[in-house]
């Protein structure tokens, strides 16, 4: 999976604005805009997006999904 598309799903999971994921990331408001844009990171600005990513998806609360599956129907 490319960075970029880790980014999106994230985004999306999370309902983080793009500027609000960079800021928080790499201190860079800019950073999704200019990946959506190619920009080429460098090795540790995408190792410390992926820390990012990792820590973000682990706080999200658990999926309300989830909770469907154990009600029973009838």
């Amino acid at each position: 999976m490319s960075l970029l598309h880790a980014i999106e799903t994230c985004l999306r999971l999370s309902n983080v604005p793009p500027s609000r994921f960079g800021r928080d990331s790499v201190k860079d408001p800019r950073l999704v805009h200019d990946l959506r844009r190619g920009r080429q990171p460098g090795r540790r600005v995408e190792e410390r997006v992926k820390r990012h990513i990792e820590q973000v998806l682990r706080n999200l609360p658990a999926q309300k999904g989830a909770q469907h599956h154990s009600r029973r129907h009838g």
